[in-house]
């Protein structure tokens, strides 16, 4: 299928595209990214993360890495998630990605519908944006393979709900797991981690 991302959206000016991971997961922090590349950039492999393979998403890491102007990735941990709601951490991750910019963007581009006005600079909201734009592709890239080496590594210390697969989403696995282990201290505790429905039918066995 051929690529028909574009490039930017407001030409002349220095755009960051940012973008999310881990907003449906049971488990783990969200991760964020904000990247600036460069007048011309393209990409063909480059797209929506995902709609990429592992494998494709981790070689694009790499060009991303090296071909843009600044990238940079924000986290915010599950105890901040269940204080401020998901919607809120999503936004707090990106923030804090464009914190870490050490070229300031003079405008953003969004993947979604909305976001918390970041100080002094302006931005625009486009729904599937990492679709239509290289630069949220890109942050969407970076969100998702920085938050996935996060969860390999803390399955290590939490081997049994097979996070270094599921990546902390609510996978039958990974409901069983916590149906016979309990939750963890990287769990949000807001979230559904078990429905009602199959803790009933749990306890009825």
């Amino acid at each position: 299928m051929k690529n028909t991302l574009k490039a930017y959206y407001k030409a002349g000016i220095v755009e960051a595209g940012c973008d999310e991971a881990g907003r449906g997961c049971l488990a783990g922090p969200v991760h964020a990214a904000a990247v600036i590349l460069p007048k011309g950039f393209h990409n063909s492999m480059l797209n929506d993360s995902k709609q990429l393979s592992e494998s494709q998403r981790y070689k694009l890491r790499i060009i991303i890495e090296k071909e843009a102007v600044e990238w940079a990735v924000g986290i915010v941990n599950n105890v901040e998630i269940d204080e401020i709601n998901i919607l809120r951490a999503s936004h707090l991750a990106m923030h804090r990605a464009i914190d870490k910019l050490k070229i300031r963007p003079e405008h953003l581009i969004i993947d979604g519908n909305r976001f918390t006005n970041y100080p002094g600079i302006t931005h625009e909201c486009i729904i599937k944006g990492d679709g239509k734009y290289f630069s949220i592709a890109a942050a969407s890239v970076l969100a998702k393979t920085y938050r996935d080496d996060y969860m390999r590594k803390i399955a290590e210390e939490y081997p049994g709900y097979d996070w270094e697969k599921n990546k902390g989403y609510p996978t039958k696995k990974h409901r069983q797991a916590i149906r016979e282990l309990g939750k963890t201290p990287y769990h949000r505790l807001s979230f559904t981690l078990i429905p009602p429905q199959l803790k009933l039918d749990f306890e009825a066995l």
